[in-house]
């Protein structure tokens, strides 16, 4: 590997997020904080927990980072030709557009992205904070990686708000406190931007759509035809693929079984 590649953004990114994350761990321990009296009390189970969750949180986090959010090969391989062929089959009023940035054909529901430099399948976004794209692979991963690290940083934020004493002088309160007091400010800012991307996520999960598509639903050609959001099966449904991947199929099929259904229903109205 060559040493400028140590430099790069997304070394640099998860290298932050991982000291900061220990950084913080630190603290709450250093402190006389909750976690600090259960292991003066010998009651070390919730410490453990704690831990644990940390540990989890940062994994989850370097495993959506790193792993592939869902890429359109260059190069289609066997699997994907039968795809393919598959969707050829399926009638479709809006034919796949060909990438002017990659040259790939771009399924339904994918996007380049240009910090990535490659097509993304069902992409939602590109997080700075990881460095990555969330796409069709990843997604549900973030989502988790958003539930298990909102309930470590409110956990966190308990543990900071339990060690501020304020009965003490204000000059001997800054030395002792001031660093708790710091900490405890960043993981508010940080709970309510997790609060809030986790809400908004849950959401977008619920009627099957993405951030990409809700913010340019006007400037999409399969969305912009049509009245309603052509992928949304129901909740139990839409949580069901997203999570489990059930029931399986193409965008491409599910964008023409709704098509069908619009036009039945346009011709029951009239």
């Amino acid at each position: 590997m060559a040493p400028w590649a140590l430099l790069s953004p997304g070394v640099l990114v998860r290298t932050g997020h991982t000291v900061l994350t220990w950084g913080i761990t630190l603290v709450l321990f250093l402190h006389d904080t909750a976690l600090r009296q259960w292991e003066e009390q010998g009651e070390l189970l919730l410490p453990l927990t704690f831990l644990l969750l940390v540990l989890g949180s940062l994994l989850l986090y370097l495993a959506v980072s790193l792993m592939d959010p869902g890429y359109v090969n260059v190069q289609p391989q066997p699997q994907e030709e039968v795809k393919e062929e598959q969707t050829a089959m399926v009638p479709q009023a809006i034919p796949l557009r060909r990438c002017r940035y990659c040259l790939v054909l771009q399924p339904l529901r994918a996007r380049h992205c240009r910090e990535c430099r490659r097509c993304v399948r069902r992409y939602d976004h590109h997080c700075p904070w990881m460095e990555n794209c969330v796409g069709e692979r990843n997604h549900p991963l973030f989502v988790a990686y958003l539930a298990l690290q909102l309930v470590v940083l409110l956990w966190s934020l308990y543990l900071a708000w339990s060690g501020l004493h304020f009965f003490q002088p204000w000059g001997l309160w800054l030395r002792s406190s001031g660093l708790l007091f710091a900490t405890f400010l960043l993981l508010s800012l940080f709970s309510l931007v997790a609060s809030l991307l986790l809400a908004s996520h849950l959401y977008l999960v619920a009627g099957n759509t993405t951030t990409w598509e809700l913010i340019s639903s006007h400037r999409i050609a399969y969305l912009r035809q049509r009245s309603s959001n052509p992928f949304d099966r129901g909740l139990t449904r839409n949580l069901a693929h997203f999570f489990c991947g059930w029931p399986s199929g193409s965008w491409e099929t599910l964008w023409a079984e709704g098509e069908e259904e619009e036009e039945e229903g346009r011709s029951q109205a009239v």
